[in-house]
């Protein structure tokens, strides 16, 4: 009777509480990949949740790879979809793929760890490290010069936003071939006053890369191993481009958005320092964690404290000295030719997430960011909610007419009901746009903005993504 007693104590003590959620690993894993829903949402109307696997059919991306930390270790690691859908290889936490532009976070360590040496001071011309090739100098570099400091945070006022990789086959440049613009992008240049505004420059990247191999005695790819990836647990990574052999049965195939395997499978980019990190999300996210503990523990680790101090520091557009600093976290995405990649670690939490997908279609990170943060309570994530209101048929009338949007040709607005509709060449259906407000709309789909001009009542134009357009039509 006794030993059934203590068996009835056992089995009731034992038993789950009752309406106490299980915070096991597994569990929050299920939730997490049950309830992937799109950033944007229309207020007051229900929130579809998706199983990840079938978001990742339904938006047409191959495969996906993903890495958490907590508590300063890795928490979990998962891998959906595929590496490659000609074959059928399946994508893994091993399969490789390139980090785009959050390179250069990680190549700006070695510049940093070459300022703590006394190579480089973060203030100096660079011209004054560079042997073989010189920025020239003109009318914006009279007052002002292009600094490492300027670089790292794209204050350098340097041209080329970005770079398109090369196909196999191509020819490729040299760094100094990309900086002269003998590649397939123009040269890198000062354009404007440098220090006086921010704009982003993955050439400016390119030049920090051509001060480390000028400075080492080894290549650039053999300096950011040996001092970089290999003392972050990265050995499994490498800026080497092309990719070497030996990593290609490792590499995921690059899709574009449309479905088409990228030329060669993947791309090649003698931009190294800007663009070329082959890895996977479980060797990327040692930066994060490597970052994190310096900055937390105030103890020097790859970076004197010090330097993390500074780095994350924000300066213009919220850019820090390599990563992007926002109010909660410290980031960096990349995009590459058939590949999307997201890095996020927080600051005063133990907590850092990384994904990476084969696809120039990355907006299922977004998706899979908010579920994680939904999960584990993390600050700095939120869904984009818009208001729907309606106007009336007279309010929605003098928005409609023609209008010339720029590199995009001419649309035709029309109302129809409580709705704007775009007509375009560049769309099969009409494009349907929601109210915000008299003046403020979106697109139904989507959430893209359209914001009109409007002067003394009339409808002068309006912007949506950067792009302006004029009336020329009522």
């Amino acid at each position: 009777m006794k030993k059934i007693y203590y068996l009835l104590l056992l089995f009731v003590f034992t038993l789950p509480v009752l309406g106490q959620t299980d915070n096991s690993t597994e569990a929050r894993l299920e939730r997490i990949e049950n309830n992937i829903s799109g950033l944007f949402r229309i207020e007051g109307r229900e929130v579809p949740k998706y199983n990840i696997n079938d978001r990742l059919k339904a938006l047409g991306i191959p495969g996906i790879s993903v890495a958490f930390v907590k508590d300063g270790k890795i928490e979990w690691v998962r891998a959906y979809g595929m590496a490659d859908v000609a074959s059928g290889k399946k994508m893994t936490p091993e399969t490789m793929l390139l980090a785009g532009s959050i390179s250069k976070p990680v190549a700006a360590i070695r510049a940093h760890q070459m300022v703590e040496n006394g190579t480089f001071n973060l203030d100096e011309n660079i011209n004054s490290y560079l042997k073989t090739w010189q920025l020239p100098d003109n009318e914006f570099t009279v007052d002002e010069k292009v600094t490492l400091r300027r670089i790292l945070n794209h204050t350098a006022g340097l041209t080329v936003w970005g770079f398109p990789g090369y196909d196999k086959g191509d020819e490729v440049p040299s760094t100094i071939g990309v900086l002269d613009g003998k590649g397939n992008t123009d040269s890198v240049r000062v354009y404007k006053k440098p220090g006086e505004s921010w704009m982003y420059s993955g050439g400016g990247y390119t030049i920090m890369q051509l001060m480390i191999e000028e400075n080492e005695s080894v290549s650039f790819t053999e300096s950011l191993q040996t001092n970089v990836l290999d003392r972050m647990n990265m050995q499994k990574s490498t800026f080497g481009n092309p990719l070497p052999d030996t990593y290609h049965t490792m590499a995921a195939t690059g899709y574009r958005g449309d479905g088409r395997e990228v030329e060669g499978k993947w791309p090649i980019y003698p931009e190294m320092a800007a663009a070329g990190l082959w890895t996977t999300p479980s060797q990327l996210i040692q930066y994060a964690i490597e970052i994190q503990k310096i900055n937390n523990s105030q103890q020097d680790g790859i970076l004197k404290y010090e330097t993390v101090k500074e780095m994350l520091t924000p300066g213009m557009n919220d850019h820090g000295l390599g990563p992007i600093i926002k109010e909660h976290f410290f980031e960096h995405g990349g995009a590459d030719e058939g590949f999307r990649a997201n890095l996020m670690a927080w600051k005063d939490q133990p907590y850092a997430l990384v994904t990476m997908v084969n696809s120039d279609n990355g907006s299922i990170q977004q998706e899979l960011l908010l579920a994680v943060a939904n999960e584990y309570k993390l600050p700095g994530i939120e869904p984009d909610v818009r208001e729907n209101i309606k106007l009336d048929a007279a309010d929605l009338q003098k928005y409609t007419g023609k209008y010339k949007v720029e590199r995009m040709g001419d649309v035709e607005l029309k109302a129809d009901g409580n709705h704007l509709f775009v007509h375009a060449a560049f769309s099969p259906e009409p494009i349907q746009l929601n109210a915000e407000s008299d003046g403020r709309f979106y697109v139904a789909r989507d959430g893209v903005r359209f914001t009109f001009d409007i002067q003394d009542g009339k409808v002068m134009g309006f912007e949506v993504q950067r792009l302006k357009a004029v009336r020329i039509e009522e």
